[in-house]
């Protein structure tokens, strides 16, 4: 599903999260916007943000270290969470089957997901 109409600032808002591109958190995008666009307000921000995950352009991947990050890539992968340095990776893998087993075994209509792991990075491990 896509946004059907798209404005100034929800195009500003995609454009943040994709420019940044580490995952940034809800204030993090607003930094970015408000630095090039001064005029825009914090509520603006988080409605366009809201709305861009709701209609699957942009991923809510959930709360980490008290704040909401979201992911321009929308495409299956997973994420790392780094418990030292709080860098948020993208890990590609696949899950065999467990989606085919919720719908067929337990009847399931799948949705979406959110999958994360947390540890520690390869820097901060050693």
């Amino acid at each position: 599903m896509t946004v059907k109409r798209n404005t100034i600032q929800r195009q500003l808002v995609l454009d943040a999260v994709c420019e940044l591109a580490s995952h940034p958190t809800a204030e993090q995008v607003y930094e970015y916007v408000v630095d090039k666009h001064p005029s825009i307000s914090k509520a603006t921000v988080y409605r366009n943000l809201s709305m861009l995950s709701e209609y699957g352009e942009l991923l809510n991947i959930g709360s980490f270290h008290g704040s909401i990050h979201y992911d321009h890539n929308c495409s299956y992968h997973c994420h790392f969470i780094c418990e030292n340095c709080k860098q948020v990776f993208d890990i590609s893998t696949q899950l065999p089957n467990v989606f085919d087993d919720l719908r067929e075994m337990h009847g399931f209509e799948i949705k979406g997901h959110s999958l994360s792991f947390n540890g520690l990075c390869p820097n901060c491990s050693t």
